[in-house]
């Protein structure tokens, strides 16, 4: 995993803060209705909780954003199956998954449902993840 840079951290706590004008009205007006009776600065409030934010989150983003698994790729539409020939209104194509891509496929192959699966029980035992 890549090291993290002083930088990029402080950009991220950065953008966290562009969030200010919008949570700082909403706490106005959660104290104004909900009368929590607080003498708090506002501002000061809204700029410390996005800053604490900031802190927590590049953490968690960074565990999400980094993960290594990759959701399949499928493209669907109508029209006749390459293997069975037979005319359907769904057919689908696997484009792209781990160990697997058919991003420039200049032939792609449309598949029906009961065709797909078959094709896809294959390209499981050859060690696609779909």
């Amino acid at each position: 995993m890549p090291k993290v840079t002083l930088n990029r951290y402080l950009l991220y706590l950065g953008r966290w803060q562009l969030s200010s004008p919008v949570l700082y009205p909403v706490l106005l007006y959660a104290d104004y209705w909900l009368n929590f009776g607080t003498n708090i600065n506002f501002l000061v409030a809204t700029i410390l909780a996005n800053f604490i934010g900031g802190l927590i989150f590049f953490w968690v983003d960074r565990f999400i954003f980094r993960q290594k698994y990759q959701m399949p790729l499928w493209e669907i539409r109508g029209g006749v199956c390459k293997k069975c020939g037979e005319m359907y209104d769904r057919l689908f194509r696997l484009v792209k998954a781990p160990n697997y891509d058919r991003l420039d496929d200049q032939d792609p192959m449309f598949l029906c449902d009961e065709c797909s699966k078959k094709k896809t029980k294959e390209l499981r035992t050859r060690g696609v993840a779909v």
